[in-house]
């Protein structure tokens, strides 16, 4: 059995891998509109709704990190920031805080992580996750580092 790699196709599997892209690159551009479209509109939303509160925080019960964030963390960020615990996603209902998690948040690192958020700019993340690992075996530097990094943005 041969392996094909691509400068081994022969002309009609070019031309049909030609035709495949031309048939689905309207979808994928529609896709991406769609896509971008609605990050805009969470944009919006989010610059509207949240005057006062404009951090998305997103921790969990964790044993690693719940006692740190819910005594040092939390009592300083809680008048500006809309929280989450993703240990209670089951019981979550559809707001613009979770649909913001979930667009803006990504899929790997997301917890603990501080979402930013300011009028025309675009939001600014702090993922926690990486540095929670180090303080797991007592190095707390990493997480007071992203710490600061945080408070120092909601001071601005």
């Amino acid at each position: 059995m041969e392996i094909i790699f691509p400068d081994k196709l022969t002309f009609g599997a070019k031309i049909l891998v030609v035709l495949i892209l031309i048939l689905f690159s309207p979808i994928l551009l529609i896709g991406s509109f769609l896509y971008f479209l609605w990050g805009i509109l969470l944009y919006i939303a989010i610059w509207l709704k949240w005057r006062q509160r404009f951090v998305l925080f997103v921790y969990s019960d964790s044993p690693i990190w719940k006692e740190y964030i819910e005594t040092k963390v939390i009592p300083k960020l809680q008048k500006h920031a809309v929280i989450l615990n993703w240990s209670e996603r089951k019981a979550w209902k559809n707001s613009l805080a979770i649909l913001a998690f979930r667009y803006f948040g990504g899929y790997r690192n997301f917890n603990p992580l501080a979402l930013v958020f300011r009028p025309f700019r675009f939001a600014k993340g702090y993922r926690f996750y990486e540095a929670f690992k180090k303080f797991k075996h007592g190095k707390s530097r990493e997480v007071e580092k992203v710490l600061n990094e945080l408070f120092d943005d909601i001071r601005d």
